[in-house]
């Protein structure tokens, strides 16, 4: 079975990958059927190991190759590195204040979930073509853009969108709407990763010039999701020592997948 992925062309690699990251929103909002809430402890649990698998995947798949590959065009590439991840940060930025502005009461009316999703959607579009990125790199023969550091990446992302998943559909929920609604709702939010996945594929390939750009500006992303939304997350468990050490361990190990 690995050899049939590693055999396959990048285009489908990304294609399958996004779609198991994607899988694991649509199961992450099916939890609304199951129960009314999901233990906080297991949610963070899933988040922390998600924060370091992510943040190697960031460093290792993403900014390194970046950081290389503007040296083998002769970029300026201290600020071209810079100004992507920037610019990455930014988009996530801006998907986070737009959700908060659309919060939905109890009493939430179809504008407001329409606002809701678009957020959501902005703030998945990264992580999808973040994972495009990775496969679409590895045609280019950098250090560090392999398939098994692209996998590692959608790992990351994968594990991340379980709790996402459940943190949209089951607040739906509990907010009124049907079991039904709650799910199909929180499980579309991840359908655009798939999307983003085939998109950052082709700008790579097609575009070979913007390839440090867009590597630096999903790393921007991936590392912006870690700090402003993960590790504030398991840094309120009771348990945060422990959290830690469970980032640590995802972030050495996939370092680890990475480096070999």
């Amino acid at each position: 079975m690995t050899n049939f992925f590693y055999e396959l062309n990048v285009f489908n690699q990304a294609l399958i990958a996004s779609m198991l990251t994607f899988t694991m929103t649509v199961i992450g909002a099916a939890t609304v059927f199951l129960f009314k809430n999901v233990k906080k402890e297991i949610m963070n649990v899933m988040i922390s190991l998600s924060a370091g698998i992510m943040l190697s995947a960031a460093i290792f798949s993403l900014l390194l190759p970046a950081i290389e590959q503007a040296n083998n065009l002769n970029l300026n590439t201290p600020l071209i590195i810079s100004i992507s991840i920037l610019l990455g940060s930014l988009l996530l930025i801006f998907g986070d204040k737009f959700s908060n502005k659309y919060i939905l009461s109890p009493r939430a009316n179809s504008k407001n979930t329409l606002m809701l999703i678009v957020s959501i959607v902005l703030h998945n579009i990264p992580e999808g073509m973040a994972i495009g990125c990775a496969f679409g790199s590895i045609m280019y023969g950098l250090d560090g853009a392999t398939v098994a550091a692209a996998i590692s990446l959608a790992i990351g992302v994968g594990i991340q969108n379980f709790p996402e998943g459940a943190a949209i559909s089951i607040p739906l929920r509990n907010a009124g709407y049907s079991r039904l609604k709650s799910f199909t709702i929180g499980a579309l939010t991840g359908i655009v990763e798939p999307i983003g996945a085939i998109a950052g594929v082709i700008l790579v390939l097609k575009i070979k010039l913007i390839l440090p750009y867009l590597l630096a500006f999903a790393a921007g992303a991936m590392i912006f999701v870690v700090m402003e939304e993960l590790i504030p997350e398991f840094a309120e468990s009771k348990f945060k020592s422990l959290m830690s050490y469970i980032a640590l361990a995802g972030f050495v190990f996939m370092m680890i997948l990475e480096i070999i």
